[in-house]
């Protein structure tokens, strides 16, 4: 039985998929992973067949675009680069599915995997890598540039996110969505935060201690590990360079602004200035020309790329944009974070690593030299985020979330044949 694999977003959405891919390989399944054109390569490494989505210009399109990194515009964004993919993923599917034959396994934002599902049937595992994704009038999750007072009620901040998705999500998403399923025979969406949820099962691949079950979550939601899949990106180990960095002096402050920013020039500017104010050593991560400073002071190092599981054990502190990947990371190096949010789920990671006791959060506005050195100072010296960074670092130990998440994908193999 073959199983399509199919992730659409940067590399904290690729790379999970990546990672279960190799694994199922590993245990004897045929896979073939769809995913946009960028990974190719990383795909290729792993040794998975791989089906581009789109093409590298489509990607770095989405990448360029400004509104992409505002709070509320980069849901709109976002949504035109995802519809454009709707239907080459439905048609890819189609075309390779067979009835008895196959499984799927498709994140949040394939949607063409999730319409392919109620047009012909297939058996369909949706894959959440962030908790937000899941809706709760218990544990509502804090929606992107939408903050609100921890006061009020869950019930009153559930309803604040039904209004986002009347006003800004659905608008964005469902015109576009609808169009292709009535051009198929199936009737329209209404509310696509319910609707892109396998019927079969869901996947949220982030444990019960960071993001608590929910007695309203959908039934069919299986929770798992982290899957941590670093070492499937651009580079497996740390070039020498970096190594000789981080054996020569103090533990430095490690900063990054994800795989995709294009926009982070400012915050990697902040950063240069509080290891500055701070006489602490720093690693800028950016992989894409212009993002930073071209003159550093030596004590700075700029790294296009290095994997987190190599890079963050021996630094300080990790000074982030919020993905739910890169938090992954640093708590299994056990060490605080400071997240800057931009967009997305950022907002909700840092909610709720503030709240774990694991790191703290500034808004772009705020994070200036003066402000974000005296927040790594008190994340530094406060003995409670220590003892929990390290309480963070032992729970992931123990974790196994591609190898687990890869068990609750088999054990829906019986349902395909």
């Amino acid at each position: 039985m073959k199983i399509f694999l199919v992730a659409i977003g940067s590399h904290g959405d690729v790379l999970p998929f990546i990672a279960l891919a190799a694994e199922l390989k590993q245990r004897g399944r045929a896979v073939t992973l769809a995913a946009p054109a960028p990974f190719a390569a990383l795909a290729a490494r792993a040794g998975i067949p791989f089906h581009a989505l789109g093409t590298q210009e489509d990607f770095d399109r989405f990448a360029a675009e400004p509104d992409l990194w505002r709070p509320w515009r980069g849901v709109e964004a976002a949504f035109r680069s995802i519809s454009a993919l709707t239907e080459p993923t439905y048609r890819w599917l189609a075309a390779n599915w067979q009835p008895g034959a196959g499984l799927v396994v498709a994140s949040t934002l394939s949607l063409g995997a999730r319409v392919a599902q109620d047009s012909l049937g297939l058996p369909l595992v949706t894959l959440h890598v962030m908790p937000m994704l899941l809706e709760s009038r218990h544990a509502p999750p804090v929606l992107p540039g939408l903050r609100l007072p921890r006061f009020l009620p869950p019930e009153f901040q559930h309803w604040i996110g039904r209004g986002a998705d009347k006003y800004v999500i659905n608008p964005a998403a469902l015109p576009a969505l609808n169009t292709f399923r009535a051009s198929l025979g199936l009737p329209p969406v209404r509310r696509l935060r319910h609707w892109w949820n396998s019927p079969l099962r869901v996947l949220l691949t982030v444990p019960s201690w960071y993001a608590p079950p929910q007695p309203d979550w959908p039934d069919q939601v299986v929770q798992v590990g982290f899957p941590l899949a670093d070492r499937f990106g651009d580079a497996a180990d740390l070039t020498p360079a970096v190594a000789r960095f981080l054996e020569q002096g103090d533990a430095p402050l490690a900063f990054t602004y994800g795989s995709a920013m294009r926009q982070g020039r400012s915050f990697f500017e902040t950063a240069v200035r509080v290891c500055i104010r701070l006489g602490r050593r720093g690693i800028l991560l950016a992989p894409q020309a212009g993002q930073v400073p071209s003159d550093l002071p030596p004590q700075v190092l700029h790294v296009p790329y290095a994997p987190f599981s190599r890079l963050l054990p021996p630094c300080s502190a990790l000074i982030h944009h919020g993905g739910v990947g890169t938090v992954a990371q640093a708590l299994a190096a056990g060490i605080p974070q400071l997240v800057v949010p931009v967009a997305f789920d950022h907002f909700d990671e840092a909610e709720r690593l503030t709240r774990l006791n694991f790191g703290a959060t500034l808004s772009r506005r705020r994070f200036t030299p003066a402000r974000a050195a005296e927040e790594i100072c008190r994340l530094l010296s406060t003995p409670e985020i220590q003892q929990a960074c390290v309480a963070a670092k032992d729970l992931m130990k123990a974790e196994g979330g591609v190898s687990t998440a890869c068990d609750a994908i088999e054990a829906l193999c019986p349902i395909a044949v």
